[in-house]
């Protein structure tokens, strides 16, 4: 299970207002520690938590911080303990900072391997916020894990009565299906949607929809009208379903093309990269990823990292892919792919 690690400054800033801390409150540092977080800095974050610590700054706010950056170094036990006294503070008043800090800390239970604590932790959640929808989805995905089908297929279900049209969420629950050998089951849940959407469903949403149930065709004409929208979103799922349909060469245009007038999204530039690799283009590839390492985004950074590596070892210069690897692990250092893959590059 993945959390995407967010950007959430804008949110603690609204959470003095949802927790009924004071605007006027000292924070300086807390800002400087998530800024740091936003930009992967996770040890320079460490450090301005613990200079906010020093000169008083808000609790709650600076351990959840803190439990965010160890998340971030892989620390997990000690992200729990961080996160857990965070919400001491919240001196019984549980708002959306509140809420959201207990994600993290399902996040850090969970990665620490301790699934039932997260469970637990979606169960508090789901206690006192009955429409919690992202807690459905995320305690139905541990649920599957521990091979508990019939709960997790009910906290599926309530999470898309919640919002039958909320597609994302829908994908979420079916690539949890698949990846757990329910895909059948998960198929299911993408033909009831497009039965019921019909002709008020966006021709994006059937266009990804029928991509994920391989039915490419389909997915390329929807997604061909979709196309004009402009969204990268469009564009990555029209480029995969000619991938999948085995027209790389149209794949590469219909990226390139999207590039020309937004060249700072680094999704697609990793995508164009792994569709160049399909390719044999190596040296293409590795120009793709490089230009998206070179966009000021973050949130791509630990694939197109991984994907760089990967393009140096193609073109033969283990070398480099080496000295990258050794540098990505140090960053990334719980990536067990990435560690098998170091271990090949030292018998190069």
């Amino acid at each position: 299970m993945k959390i995407k690690i967010r950007t959430i400054l804008a949110l603690i800033c609204l959470s003095f207002f949802l927790s009924g801390c004071s605007v006027l409150e000292k924070h300086e540092n807390i800002d400087q520690g998530m800024e740091a977080v936003s930009q992967l800095d996770y040890e320079g974050a460490l450090a301005c938590f613990e200079k906010a610590l020093v000169e008083g700054e808000d609790g709650e706010l600076l351990y959840r911080g803190q439990g965010i950056a160890y998340i971030g170094l892989t620390r997990y036990e000690e992200a729990a303990a961080a996160l857990e006294k965070s919400l001491s503070f919240c001196n019984g008043h549980i708002g959306s900072l509140e809420f959201d800090t207990n994600y993290y800390l399902a996040l850090a239970y969970y990665k620490n391997g301790d699934p039932d604590r997260a469970l637990q932790v979606y169960d508090a959640i789901l206690a006192l916020r009955k429409n919690e929808k992202e807690a459905y989805c995320l305690r139905g995905t541990l649920e599957l894990e521990k091979d508990e089908y019939d709960k997790a297929d009910a906290d599926f279900r309530k999470a898309m009565e919640l919002d039958e049209k909320d597609y994302d969420c829908l994908l979420a629950i079916y690539r949890s299906l698949e990846k757990n050998g329910y895909r059948e089951a998960g198929v299911e849940y993408l033909q009831k949607a497009l039965n019921a959407g019909g002709d008020k469903m966006s021709d994006y949403d059937k266009g990804r929809l029928y991509y994920y149930l391989e039915d490419y065709e389909n997915a390329r004409n929807c997604l061909e009208k979709a196309r004009d929208t402009g969204t990268a979103e469009a564009v990555l799922f029209l480029g995969r379903t000619y991938e999948a349909l085995g027209d790389f060469n149209y794949a590469s245009k219909v990226y390139s093309g999207y590039l020309e007038s937004s060249p700072d999204n680094p999704e697609v530039r990793n995508q164009l990269g792994i569709c160049r690799m399909q390719m044999n283009d190596y040296e293409a590839a590795l120009a793709a990823f490089q230009a998206g390492l070179a966009c000021e985004d973050t949130t791509y950074m630990q694939t197109l990292k991984f994907n760089e590596i990967a393009a140096y070892e193609k073109l033969a210069q283990f070398d480099k892919a080496a000295e990258l690897m050794r540098s990505y692990l140090q960053s990334y250092p719980d990536d067990e792919k990435a560690k098998r893959e170091n271990e090949f590059l030292k018998t190069r």
